[in-house]
């Protein structure tokens, strides 16, 4: 009888080792939860040892979205999505968390205004397990060139406020812009456009002041690499890639923003993931006269140093380290997390492979320009400007840059990066780069739609 019932133990314990644990498991383990607000989108991100389906729908009186995760029983991870909800949150306005049935849980997360949600998962990779996202975006999103006209408005009213003259023009712009200040979200590289004025009544005064300021406006765009879930490159000490280019670009966008007829545009401003078409759809949509991706290298050998300037290539790349460089930048977009099937993402990415030999050599020449002021304040790693397939500077009417400020995985370039004081010297190089790039190829005046 004993030795009955030890054949049929060793055959349930043949029987467990083969099921494994997936199979045994009764619901996924939660590893991370994570939310990401900005005013582009707020991102929630569920982190799991096993992949998670779930549906979701909307509801009104209050707008909601209610979201039903299968294979998942309620624990304090999950709960801790309640108190991650900051209350400047441009889109979230609170979250609960409960057990919906048996293995459903259920989310619920109450709305500050109307959204359109895109739930998808992610494979593992780089340092993530499985994970669940959730982006809301805005159902209709302001313009993002009047934002940047409105931003010179109140910047000029503020230099001048004895001018009376000014103020007038000021004022009625300023009512102008609030009037258009929602406008809808249009398609890549829109115009801004304005309402046409009925029969021959003469435009208002903050319409025709709206389109000279427009049309003398030298734009750049900035774009602080990485972001959010995608740390970027990692220093010795801790110091993050996302971190330290926000910082220098938001220096640099200072200094832009004070010089005349001129204004940054920042594809982030803030710690959130951009995924790599929607930078390049930004520069377009403000049909920006230069685009600048802000990076901080890192190696596998902490000996490599210096700085590095990269255009685009029609063909193949300068160097193996140029290519290598690409595919690892390229790489974003899986570590931070982009829904690849989403229609417009598809479609934007086939409109930017429209790339143009004259985008290339005026990137060339803005490329060695800033390559040649850089030099001036640190060493170079590579002292002239390299070529690869960099996805983020292919917007076909943009000239685009990447800058490799240092290795961030040098000791002593983390160190100089982490330094306020380095990050000015840095900041007036660039500055330069671009006004001796201007000071030889003046910007087109722009055809905008008024």
């Amino acid at each position: 009888m004993k030795a009955g019932r030890r054949k049929l133990l060793q055959r349930g314990g043949s029987l467990v080792l083969l099921l494994g644990a997936h199979e045994l498991a009764f619901g996924a383990s939660i590893v991370a939860v994570r939310v990401w607000p900005a005013a582009d989108y707020t991102r929630v991100t569920i982190e799991s040892d096993m992949a998670l389906a779930a549906r979701h729908f909307l509801a009104a009186n209050p707008q909601r979205v209610v979201i039903d995760v299968e294979g998942l029983e309620l624990s304090p991870e999950l709960r801790e999505l309640v108190g991650q909800v900051k209350a400047g949150d441009p889109f979230i306005a609170g979250v609960r968390v409960g057990q919906n049935q048996p293995r459903v849980v259920r989310l619920v997360i109450d709305l500050k205004q109307p959204t359109a949600p895109q739930v998808f998962t992610l494979a593992p990779v780089a340092a993530y397990r499985h994970r669940l996202v959730f982006d809301l975006y805005p159902t209709a999103e302001r313009d993002p060139l009047l934002a940047l006209v409105q931003e010179k408005v109140y910047a000029d009213r503020a230099a001048e406020p004895s001018d009376r003259a000014a103020s007038a023009v000021n004022d009625a712009l300023g009512d102008f812009i609030g009037q258009m200040g929602h406008k809808p979200a249009a398609g890549p590289a829109e115009p801004l456009a304005v309402p046409p004025v009925a029969g021959s009544e003469p435009a208002s005064p903050g319409a025709v002041a709206a389109k000279r300021i427009a049309e003398r406006l030298v734009i750049v765009a900035l774009d602080p690499g990485h972001g959010g879930e995608d740390p970027g490159a990692v220093g010795p000490t801790g110091l993050r890639e996302k971190d330290v280019v926000l910082q220098v670009a938001q220096r640099l966008r200072e200094r832009i923003n004070a010089q005349p007829n001129m204004r940054a545009m920042m594809t982030r401003d803030a710690d959130f993931f951009v995924p790599l078409h929607e930078r390049v759809r930004k520069a377009r949509r403000v049909q920006a006269d230069l685009f600048i991706s802000i990076h901080a290298d890192a190696f596998v050998k902490p000996h490599a140093r210096g700085a590095s300037v990269f255009a685009l290539s029609e063909s193949g790349a300068t160097s193996v380290e140029a290519r290598w460089m690409a595919q690892k930048e390229n790489a974003a977009d899986l570590v931070g997390g982009t829904n690849i099937k989403s229609k417009d993402a598809a479609v934007t990415r086939a409109l930017l492979d429209m790339s143009t030999s004259a985008q290339i050599r005026d990137s060339l020449k803005l490329g060695s320009e800033v390559l040649g002021r850089i030099g001036q304040v640190g060493r170079l790693h590579t002292a002239r400007v390299e070529q690869a397939g960099f996805a983020v500077l292919k917007a076909p009417d943009v000239p685009s840059i990447l800058v490799e400020t240092a290795f961030i995985s040098n000791p002593e370039e983390e160190t100089r990066l982490r330094d306020p004081g380095y990050q000015t010297q840095l900041v007036e190089a660039l500055l330069n780069g671009i006004n001796r790039y201007f000071a030889k190829n003046p910007p087109l005046a722009r055809n905008r739609s008024m």
